[in-house]
């Protein structure tokens, strides 16, 4: 009975060094919210976030500065929202290769073979976990909007 009794404070114990230990870690992590220069929009939100050496990038869509739409070329437009999420990435410190899950919403399942034709040359040997998903219409008729998140190696 008593080894029983000392096996379980040393639990509670356990546990609540693990709940400080958790809460400590908690306060300590800084958010760092970043935006594109430039950015002229005053929408609510920001183009990243940086946590410790996580990356949370916000959806960006491929639209031609110039015109404010898409390209007419599917691949021009893959190649505007796949620099973005490069220009972000590297805003941070980080490259393409830190990218770990993208998320692509697109509005035209047909356009899965193009998207990839681009994206593929954007990454060497390793592509980051990936969903590309069926969406309802995009912002400024876009075609794609990618999302993502990176750990910096």
């Amino acid at each position: 009975m008593r080894n029983l009794t000392i096996a379980a404070l040393a639990l509670v114990l356990i546990a609540g060094f693990a709940v400080l230990t958790v809460e400590e870690t908690r306060g300590a992590t800084e958010h760092k919210f970043m935006n594109v220069p430039g950015r002229s929009d005053n929408n609510p939100y920001s183009n990243a976030v940086l946590v410790g050496d996580t990356l949370y990038l916000a959806g960006a869509i491929g639209i031609d500065p110039a015109t404010g739409a898409p390209p007419p070329k599917i691949e021009d437009e893959v190649k505007i929202v796949m620099d973005s999420m490069k220009s972000r990435l590297e805003m941070a410190g980080m490259s393409m290769s830190d990218l770990v899950m993208v998320n692509i919403h697109c509005p035209d399942l047909s356009l899965y073979g193009a998207f990839n034709d681009v994206y593929r040359t954007y990454f060497d040997d390793h592509f980051p976990a990936r969903a590309f998903l069926g969406s309802g219409p995009l912002l400024a008729n876009g075609h794609f909007e990618l999302t993502g998140i990176a750990i910096k190696q």
